[in-house]
């Protein structure tokens, strides 16, 4: 017996079951894919939680980049 859907007696419920199979492989990698993005954030705050705590309040390092802008006195 042929494996395509088409060729099965009832056509709705074969091309019903091939549509539900792909909506399930879609839902399948969407949940790969986020798993995936979880376990980089999770390794993320793992490194983040080993730093030193004077690392966590230290003062940015962007504030040597800060244009300071002249004052305006308005008479």
């Amino acid at each position: 017996m042929s494996d395509n859907f088409y060729t099965e007696t009832n056509k709705t419920s074969a091309i019903r079951s091939w549509i539900m199979w792909q909506m399930l492989r879609g839902m399948g990698w969407a949940a790969l894919f986020v798993f995936a993005i979880g376990l980089m954030y999770g390794a993320i705050w793992a490194v983040g939680q080993m730093l030193p705590d004077e690392s966590k309040t230290a003062p940015s390092p962007y504030g040597a980049l800060e244009i300071a802008a002249p004052e305006v006195v308005v008479a």
